[in-house]
């Protein structure tokens, strides 16, 4: 059975990355499954709470369910940006291999007891938790959020070891939502590189240059999040690329095919194929 936990932290080892694309309906979930099947290489279907009020915690698990059985793949299915328990307990409980605590806007010590009690839960279950230490600017659909706050390399290793995390997401410039200009500390990065006990997660990665996201890698990113750039595909279906189709089956199936080949153009770049 394929664990996340072990894949992820044999990455680590290896310094490559896998990556975790957004899923929020069938043809998204056609998307990255098919590419990693094509590609032969594991991914991560993320799931934010935005999607599942969307399309219903049960029907959006199954849907990601049935597609990694079907094609056959390495897969998992995790939660992406769970703000309290009450999300991250009802994704494990219903059968997520992993979950994210976004305790980030909390101080230190609030941020760390609410990532420790989701991860007592979810290591019961063997369940992988991610915790965010730094505050990423903008929220995950892009929106603005207030300013972003650089991750403390001094706070990692304090917090990965005390809140028991098994992944750890950082800010280092990193954006969500594609801005223009938008640029990692490298050095910063380099510098929790060397501190984290733990394997480390970039979110925001649509708007980052190919090299940005191999030094990274180099660096201790084991996982990378894919969204912006295969929502603007779908959006862009719809209102540019095909104004005078009717039927919303054929807009879906040529942007899925894109979204397909996006996606497997970042698993050759995260698994260095």
């Amino acid at each position: 059975m394929f664990n996340i936990k072990n894949e992820l932290y044999d990455a680590w080892k290896e310094k490559r990355a896998v990556g975790a694309f957004n899923i929020y309906d069938l043809e998204t979930a056609q998307a990255v499954a098919e590419a990693s099947k094509e590609a032969d290489y594991p991914v991560i279907m993320q799931i934010t709470p935005s999607a599942i009020e969307f399309a219903g915690l049960k029907q959006i698990f199954d849907i990601a369910k049935n597609e990694i059985h079907e094609n056959g793949i390495k897969a998992a299915i995790h939660l992406d940006h769970g703000k309290d328990y009450g999300i991250t307990k009802s994704c494990v409980d219903i059968g997520f291999d992993s979950v994210m605590i976004d305790g980030s806007k909390l101080d230190f010590e609030g941020n760390l007891a609410l990532t420790k009690k989701v991860a007592d839960h979810a290591h019961r279950v063997d369940v992988m938790v991610e915790g965010e230490i730094g505050v990423i600017s903008r929220e995950e659909g892009g929106e603005l959020s207030g300013e972003g706050e650089m991750t403390n390399p001094d706070m990692v290793r304090d917090f990965a070891t005390k809140s028991g995390v098994d992944i750890l997401a950082v800010s280092v410039g990193n954006e969500h939502g594609a801005p223009k200009g938008e640029k990692l500390n490298l050095e910063l990065l380099r510098e929790i590189g060397l501190s984290t006990p733990v394997p480390l997660v970039m979110h925001g990665a649509s708007g980052l240059s190919e090299s940005d996201i191999k030094e990274a890698v180099r660096c201790g990113i084991v996982k990378l999040n894919i969204d912006t750039n295969i929502r603007k595909i779908f959006v862009d279906s719809f209102s540019i690329k095909h104004p005078g189709i009717k039927d919303p089956r054929e807009i879906l199936l040529g942007a899925k095919n894109e979204a397909k080949e996006l996606i497997k153009k970042y698993i050759g770049i995260l698994s260095g194929k």
